[in-house]
Formats: structure tokens, sequence, C-alpha cells
């Protein structure tokens, strides 16, 4: 039997460089580097001192000894005689001895120290390895729960604890991350919901439209035209539909790029936006715009000033009143719009503000679809802002949206500026 043909060799791969394994060896690399510094000065300070100058133990000069037979004993070819040393030969002699042991001693010195480095290198690596797992193991619980998070568990945070390092400014930023994406995802599905409620009453009424008019044999042209009117007119109320709940959708999904904004500026452009519905219905305007500097997006803050005047023109009565302001009231920036209109129960108030809800019964598509005020509580929620709503005694509705201060105001306003003030 042929023996099977030999595969191509395998070398052993390295282990993956992780951060850990990094960080491990350069723990090791700088103590070693560190534990050669202290030889090498060891060396320089100390085993450079080791020499022997000024002893000389080999003779210099020969001379002529005569000693007594008995003292003198044969060693191969030589004689060897005892003689006694003098008090200067004695003392090199221990000198010698001395700076002798003394070498050997810094010589052992220096190779122990080098053996007991190579030793604690092996054993700061395995500090540094198990450090290493400690200082990151945060960075592995959090790149496990990112990976268990998914579209359909946004709700999880990972709410790192510890000192305010770097690892939970990194976690409270993917914490940021995830709530939004989580709004996201819920203003997507609110959107669906809401779109195809909303949707299937016009779908279905212009289905029925179509079949009666096509059963009929006595449909003439000018009964199609009237049909088409019909679905033309329709179709219209649906596009201001989507429009609306796109709106309310993008304000769920939260803010875009923050920038410093003066909320009297925004207010009074969405004012002179709305100039032609106040005219048409003959409402007074009473406007008081002091400047207030806020920190957001401002498309998001223009559509909830402009929703609060729609609304507030939508639900009046005509030769009524509105009265809006923006002041300042702690440092932070309060929008404040109320209206004249029909009296409103205090409890029907926070119903006012959920998607698709009106006052009273289901009134006729001139009044809205009931998602002005819940474009304005996305918006405000989005902002971290507070909504005040409190229906007014004489009838209509007075709504207060308190912003938080601005973190760092790229500049102060001017104490000189006047107020501005509108009136139609």
């Amino acid at each position: 039997m042929p023996n099977p043909r030999p595969g191509p060799r395998r070398w052993p791969r390295l282990p993956r460089p992780t951060a850990r394994l990094r960080l491990t060896i350069l723990y090791g690399a700088a103590f070693l580097a560190c534990g050669a510094a202290v030889l090498a000065l060891t060396y320089v300070f100390y085993g450079g001192t080791v020499h022997f100058s000024g002893v000389n133990i080999a003779p210099t000069f020969h001379r002529v000894i005569k000693a007594p037979a008995a003292d003198v004993r044969r060693d191969g070819r030589y004689d060897i005689i005892t003689l006694p040393l003098t008090a200067q030969q004695q003392q090199q002699a221990a000198r010698a001895v001395h700076l002798g042991q003394l070498a050997s001693q810094r010589q052992q010195l220096l190779i122990a120290s080098a053996i007991a480095l190579a030793v604690f290198a092996v054993v700061a690596t395995v500090i540094g390895w198990l450090l290493a797992g400690r200082v990151l193991r945060p960075l592995r619980t959090m790149t496990a729960a990112a990976r268990r998070i998914s579209a359909s568990s946004l709700h999880e945070r990972l709410t790192l604890g510890g000192p305010d390092d770097e690892l939970k400014e990194l976690a409270d930023t993917l914490d940021g991350l995830f709530a939004r994406l989580e709004a996201s995802f819920e203003a997507q599905r609110r959107f669906a919901a809401n779109a195809s409620h909303e949707l299937r009453t016009p779908l279905t009424r212009e289905r029925t439209l179509l079949q009666v008019t096509l059963a009929d044999p006595a449909a003439t042209t000018t009964t199609w035209q009237a049909v088409s009117l019909e679905l033309l007119a329709s179709n219209a109320e649906q596009e201001r539909l989507i429009e609306a709940l796109l709106a309310l959708a993008s304000s769920e999904a939260g803010p875009g790029e923050r920038e410093p904004a003066d909320l009297a500026a925004i207010t009074d452009a969405a004012l002179a936006a709305a100039r032609p519905a106040i005219s048409r219905l003959g409402l007074s305007v009473q406007a008081d715009l002091q400047p207030a500097a806020l920190d957001g997006d401002p498309l998001l803050v223009q559509q909830l000033a402009a929703n609060l005047i729609d609304n507030a023109i939508r639900h009046n009565i005509p030769g009524g009143d509105i009265q809006v302001a923006v002041t300042t009231s702690g440092g932070h920036p309060v929008l404040s719009v109320a209206n004249s209109g029909p009296v409103i129960p205090a409890a029907e108030v926070d119903r006012l503000f959920q998607p698709f809800q009106r006052l009273g019964p289901r009134p006729a598509r001139r009044d809205g679809y009931g998602l002005g005020l819940s474009i304005v509580r996305a918006i405000a929620t989005a902002h971290a802002a507070t909504i005040s709503a409190q229906p007014r005694p004489s009838g209509g509705l007075a709504i207060d949206v308190t912003f938080p201060p601005p973190p760092a105001p790229a500049h102060q306003p001017d104490a000189e500026r006047p107020a501005r003030g509108l009136g139609w």
C-alpha cells in the first residue's frame, strides 16, 4: 500500500496580537530595560573599581640565597626554600588576597543579579498579563454586550461602573448610541403602525368609490371627472398625513447636529411663516421675544415652534388671540404659546399630546390629524426639554416648553439688544 503523500508543512501560528498581549509585552520590555539599566549602573559604579594597581606578586629581580640544607626540599626539578616574609610583603599579600576576594564577590553579584533580572522579568511579564486582563475586563464586557444587543434588544445598556476614566466614557457614549438607535427603531415601528392605521380609511374609501363607479352602467364623463376630483383630494390628504407621520418619526429619532441657536430668532421665523393663516382668521397676536440661547437642532426647534403656533391657530376661534413669548428663567430658555378657543377639561390635556388624539368627537380633516402636539412632545423629549400645558379658564390652552441651559454658550447675548415684538 503506497504511503500517503505528506501535505505542506504547517508552521505554528503566532497568537493574535490582542491589546492584552501588546500591553504585556510593553510591561515586560519596560521592566527588562529598567533592570538592565540598573545592572549597567551597578557594574559602572562598583565593578569598575576592581583593579590590582600597586600589587606585584611576581618577583621582578633575582638574587642568590644561602640557606641550610635542612631548609631545602626538592619538588621535581626545583628546590623550594621557605623564607619568612617581610612586613611589606605580608601587607601586599594580604591586600592582593582581599582584592581578589572582592573581585570574585562582585563578579558573583553581577551574575546573580543577571539571573534574578531574568527570573523577575518572567514574573513581571506574568503579572503584566494579569494586570492587563484586569484593566481590559470592562472592555471585554462592553464588547460582549455590544454583540448581544441587536434590533430586538436595544433597551439593554452597558451601565459600566467604576472610576470615571476613558473606559467609562466609552461605555456612556455607547449607551447614548444605543438609546438613539432604540428611539430610531421605535419611531420606525410607530410610523409603520400609525401609517397603516390612518391610511386604511382613505384607501378603503377610494376603492369603494371606484368600485361603485365602475359598477354603474350609467356613469358618464362628468361622473368620472367628479370621481377623479375626489381621488385627487383624497390623495392630497394622504400626502399631508404621510408628511406629518414622517415629521413625527424624525422628531422621535432625536436631533441631528446640535449647535448654538437663538430661540427668539427661531420663533420669530415661525411666526412670520404663519402670518397668512393668522390674517385669514383675523387673530390678534401678542409677541414678546427676548433673546434666549440654547443648544440643539435648529430645524427641529423651529418645527416645534411652528407646530405650537399652528396648533394655536387651528384650535382657535374667529377673532381670537394668540400670545407668544420667549424668556429665560434661571438660565433655561422658555417658549410660551397661549391661545383662545374652546374650553378644555384638565383631564383631557395629557391625551392631546398622544398621536391621532383630538378634543371631543373626531372632526374633519381640516383640523389636522392630531399629530402636531405629538411632534412637539417628541422634539422636546429629544432636547431634554419639559412641557407644561394648562387649560385657560376662558377657553384655549397655554403651553410652556422649557429647554435646558446651553452648556457652553458661544457668546453672551447683547444686553442692549431690544426685545422683538410682533402684533397683527
